[in-house]
Formats: C-alpha cells, sequence, structure tokens
C-alpha cells in the first residue's frame, strides 16, 4: 500500500524531529539512505520531504495523485515539501491501516506509539532488529572520502581493502560451520552487544580471534560472513601486499592498518596471510624484520573490540610457523580444518540448493575425502558446466561423480 509508506515516511520525518534523543540509528535504512549527507556524514535536522524525497522512497513511483488522496497532508507548490497538517491525524489513520509487525520494524515509529492503548509496540524490539548506520553503503562511502581528503590518512587507504556490509555476499546460510564455529560467532555477536557492559566491568580483552586451517576452509568466507552478521564494515588486508622492500617501511605499514581500523570503527579488521610477518624470531634474522614482528604484536595488544569497536580476526594456512608471543595475543583460536563426511553433505546440500536434479549427496561426500569447502564448490560448478555443454540445465549423480574423478586428477597432478 503505497499510501501507507507515503504516510509512514512523513511521520517518521517529523516525530524524529520533535525528539533530540532519537538517533540516526533509529531511521529505518530505506529512510536513512534518502537523507544521509556524504560529505558530512550525518543526517541534518530537521528533516525535510520533499515530493522527490516521497518518489524515491517509493521506488520511482509518482507521488502526486497518492497525496491528493490524503487530506491530512500539505504540499507547498512553490518547494515541493510535504509535511503532515495535524500529526494525530496521520497517527490515527497509520494505526488504522498499519500491523504490529510493520510499526516494529521502524524504531522511530515504535518509540512514538509504545505508549499508545491497544498497540502493543516494543521500541526496544524495534531498536534491536534495525541495522545501524555503518551497515549503509552511503555512510561507509562518506568515511572513505573524508580519510582520503586528509594526505596522511590517505596512505593507510591504499593498503587495504574496505568491504561494506551491504556488498557482502556470504551469509552464514551460505556456509556450513561447525558448533564450535558457530559458538565462537554467537560469542563475538553477544560481546558487541554488550560492549557497554564489558566497559564498565573492566574486560577489555575481547574480539581476537585466530583462524587456523588450511586453504578453502572457510577462513575468509567466516570473516565476510560475520561482516553481513554483525552490519559493519571489514577491513581486509594481506600481510605479503603491505611488507615493503625497504626497511622499516614494513612495520610504518602496519601501524597504519591498525590505525585506520580504529578510525573506520565499528569495523571488522581481517588480517589474512597472518604468517607472513608473524613468524618464529630467528637470532639470524635481519633486525627489520624482528621489529616488524614486534610492531605487529604490539599493535594487536593496542587494539580491542570493547574500547576501539574493532574485532580483530587473523587468518593463517601455516600456523606452525606462528611465533609463539603471536598465538598468545589471541583471546581464542578457531580451526577450520578438512571438513568430514557430514559437514561435507552439509556444504554440499548448500551449493546445490538452488541447482536442479537428481543426486546422492551422501554418496558424493562419502567420495570426497580430503576435499576442502573451497573443492567442493569446483567440483559443482564442473558438474553444471558439463550439463549446459550438454544442453541441460539439471545435474544427474553421473555428473557429479565425473566431476570428482576430474578434480581428483588435478590434485594429483598439483602434488606430483
Amino acid at each position: 500500500m503505497k499510501a501507507l509508506d507515503v504516510v509512514e515516511l512523513l511521520l517518521t520525518a517529523e516525530i524524529y524531529n520533535n525528539h533530540e534523543n532519537l538517533t540516526e540509528d533509529d531511521l529505518p535504512k530505506p529512510i536513512r539512505k534518502i537523507f544521509w549527507d556524504s560529505g558530512a556524514g550525518r543526517i541534518h535536522r530537521p528533516l525535510v520531504v520533499t515530493i522527490e524525497d516521497i518518489e524515491k522512497y517509493l521506488g520511482g513511483v509518482n507521488a502526486e495523485h497518492l497525496l491528493r488522496e490524503l487530506p491530512f497532508i500539505d504540499v507547498n507548490p512553490f518547494n515541493n515539501q510535504c509535511k503532515l497538517t495535524v500529526l494525530d491525524l496521520g497517527a490515527k489513520w497509520y494505526i488504522k491501516n498499519a500491523n504490529k509487525e510493520r510499526m516494529e520494524q521502524n524504531p522511530v515509529i515504535a518509540y512514538y506509539f509504545e505508549n499508545y492503548d491497544s498497540v502493543g509496540v516494543s521500541y526496544e524490539k524495534a531498536r534491536e532488529q534495525n541495522l545501524p548506520k555503518e551497515s549503509d553503503r552511503e555512510w561507509l562511502t562518506g568515511l572513505i572520502s573524508r580519510l582520503e581528503e586528509d594526505e596522511e590518512t590517505s596512505d593507510m587507504l591504499k593498503l587495504v581493502k574496505i568491504i561494506s556490509p551491504e556488498d557482502v555476499r556470504t551469509s552464514f546460510e551460505d556456509i556450513a560451520l561447525t558448533s564450535a564455529q558457530m559458538e565462537e560467532v554467537h560469542k563475538i555477536e553477544t560481546a558487541i552487544k554488550n560492549r557497554e557492559f564489558l566497559k564498565e566491568i573492566g574486560l577489555y580483552d575481547i574480539g581476537k580471534l585466530l583462524f587456523i586451517g588450511p586453504p578453502g576452509t572457510g577462513k575468509t568466507s567466516t570473516a565476510r560472513a560475520l561482516c553481513s552478521k554483525l552490519a559493519i564494515p571489514l577491513v581486509e588486508v594481506r600481510l605479503s601486499m603491505i611488507t615493503s622492500q625497504y626497511l622499516g617501511e614494513t612495520s610504518k605499514n602496519i601501524e597504519k592498518v591498525f590505525e585506520l581500523a580504529k578510525r573506520i570503527n565499528p569495523c571488522i579488521l581481517f588480517i589474512d596471510e597472518f604468517d607472513y610477518v608473524a613468524k618464529t624470531r630467528t637470532s639470524d634474522e635481519h633486525a627489520a624484520v624482528k621489529r616488524a614482528v614486534n610492531t605487529l604484536l604490539k599493535a594487536i595488544d593496542e587494539i580491542n573490540l570493547v574500547e576501539d569497536g574493532v574485532l580483530l580476526i587473523a587468518a593463517t594456512n601455516h600456523p606452525q610457523l606462528l611465533d609463539q608471543a603471536a598465538w598468545r595475543r589471541f583471546d581464542n583460536i578457531v580451526e577450520f580444518p578438512y571438513p568430514g563426511p557430514e559437514l561435507r553433505e552439509r556444504i554440499l546440500n548448500i551449493i546445490l540448493s538452488k541447482v536442479k536434479g537428481d543426486f546422492d549427496l551422501r554418496e558424493i561426500a562419502h567420495k570426497t575425502e580430503g576435499f576442502t569447502g573451497a573443492d567442493l564448490r569446483l567440483v559443482v560448478r564442473e558438474a553444471v558446466l558439463k550439463s549446459l555443454l550438454d544442453g541441460r540445465r539439471y545435474i544427474t549423480q553421473l555428473d557429479l561423480l565425473n566431476s570428482v574423478e576430474e578434480f581428483r586428477k588435478r590434485l594429483s597432478l598439483k602434488e606430483s
């Protein structure tokens, strides 16, 4: 009902303008996107709604005929600004046409109607399920633009890849994790929701995870899924990419990366190829190499989730190379081993959830011992492409079995 959308937008704007205690995080994402000023990095009060804003909110639908049908909306013919003539009239019309579920999708609306008789909405519930401004691409784009204006921080940006939660395609529905891995995810989610409490009790050393396991077992996918679930940006860096041929520059680059994460907060700082710098120190190494390791360890010590809003995740395919001091810096080690048959079957179910065909995934799972999740995706990809070459848009058990055998040949060639 487009008329209901129009009234909700105008109600939200007026209630927001009248209650200074409401913040940008109280505005639903679609409304926040309309009024967000990327240059200033905030939303300006008061919110002024124009016909153009309404049409943008409606997805391009012409709004003039809708506005004529709602007598309690005033449209200024000179500047196209729209507002409710009487807030109470708009509120009563909205209550008649909106259900409780809809109201709790908008914290501003829930805040206003929480004390209305018989409405029964919860502002706390609405706020809890509303995504924060940090989840918006516009928030991150504006922040990056402001950082680029500063010569010091613009250099930092060249060292990392920054991803908005809106641009992450991976969710926890797309990956199969063990119960131990999921428990760690829930711990982090709980810690973020209770940051203020953790700060009050002085528990700061939280939110430093080390992911260990072979390539293709889901370390990077899990970090990206966390970005999506927690609705905060992902700052991704490979230590091999910030290692400089000039002595001393590597240490400076490490410091810049950690400083940038603190400026972007809240965020996830994902350090891939962690072993590239955090290797075991030996007596015959150059002093600059030792200094880089020490700088990295010190930077880890000086950042935490509770105070800085930075969740640190380091990942390595070669944990045996890590300096012992590096292990002690993390409050938990999350293992990503080669998946067993049950987990492989779950992974295959996820990968093939949208693929038509007749196949026995239990058999395929038992025939893929030693395959990672990434390997299984390649197996399915080859089976699908082969079926398309045969003029089919469905796959068979034989397609999958043949693909498994082809992949085994490729693995043996690689090993030899």
